[in-house]
């Protein structure tokens, strides 16, 4: 495995490989990997033959009161995890080389509508940078593929709007939920839980059961239903961002004859917001 800093020894690199024949995956992370990424990893060395991880604290998704200074930039660790893993380069820019006339003077990509809901709603400018940065990403290395995990359903469905929408030649391939024994989904975030916190932090998901639960059984007052999700959340001792009930292609609220719904919920947990989804068929 070799990694590199400059885009120019990234489309180098790649582009002997794709001189070979080779199918290019790509994985873009912002590092801190867990098991869940190295999932993704392992897919992706199923679907090519030559894998492209990008390790990039993506300051232009961050808002001004998050974690961007904070978030944990782990690259030697991410290296051997990676290496374990059968992954071929990785791509580990500084933000003067993805940004080198400053965010303000970025051209930006905005997908409209889908990245009005649910996160795009609590952090306004996130899915814009989202998107910006994978757009460019997707330029750098023009892969045949590239993977996302499904913990972060409405940025998958923003991904494969913007694929559509810009005729970007590439599959997107969502890679299901890794999930810890007690079921809390796998996510850089969780490292900055308090020990108490990481007790509390699996009834996120067990709400998520219960809601569906009530679902399956025949319940299809949705907006009550999201109500009463938030108002578990609280009795658990989350702050609840959102708990909604959503028709799984468009995002918007669920009716009672949709065939295919998602639960999104993200919810803080002290200083710690959470994110999870659970899908379903009616």
């Amino acid at each position: 495995m070799i990694t590199v800093h400059q885009i120019s020894q990234l489309r180098n690199e790649v582009r002997q490989q794709r001189a070979q024949g080779k199918r290019i995956a790509l994985v873009p992370t912002m590092g801190n990997l867990h098991e869940g990424h190295l999932q993704l990893v392992r897919r992706a060395r199923e679907l090519a033959d030559f894998v492209a991880v990008s390790i990039f604290v993506n300051p232009m998704q961050f808002g001004a009161n998050e974690d961007f200074d904070s978030y944990p930039r782990t690259l030697e660790q991410d290296q051997e995890k990676l290496t374990s893993v059968g992954c071929d380069l990785v791509f580990a820019p500084s933000a003067n080389e993805v940004y080198p006339q400053g965010l303000d003077q970025q051209t930006q990509v905005v997908v409209p509508a889908l990245t009005e809901l649910h996160c795009g709603a609590s952090r306004p400018g996130h899915f814009t940078g989202v998107a910006t940065v994978v757009s460019m990403l997707f330029n750098m290395v023009q892969p045949d593929v590239a993977l996302f995990g499904e913990k972060d359903f409405q940025q998958l469905a923003v991904i494969r709007k913007l694929v559509r929408d810009l005729c970007f030649p590439i599959q997107i391939e969502g890679v299901p939920i890794m999930r810890e024994a007690d079921g809390l989904a796998m996510s850089s975030r969780n490292g900055y839980l308090s020990e108490e916190e990481r007790k509390i932090a699996p009834r996120l998901y067990q709400v998520l059961q219960q809601v569906r639960t009530a679902i399956e059984q025949g319940e299809r007052n949705y907006a009550q239903l999201s109500e009463v999700g938030k108002t578990l959340l609280t009795q658990s001792g989350f702050r609840p961002d959102y708990f909604n009930i959503v028709n799984s292609q468009t995002l918007q609220p669920a009716q009672s004859d949709d065939q295919d719904i998602t639960l999104l919920v993200a919810a803080y947990l002290g200083q710690t917001r959470l994110i999870d989804n659970l899908s379903l068929k009616v």
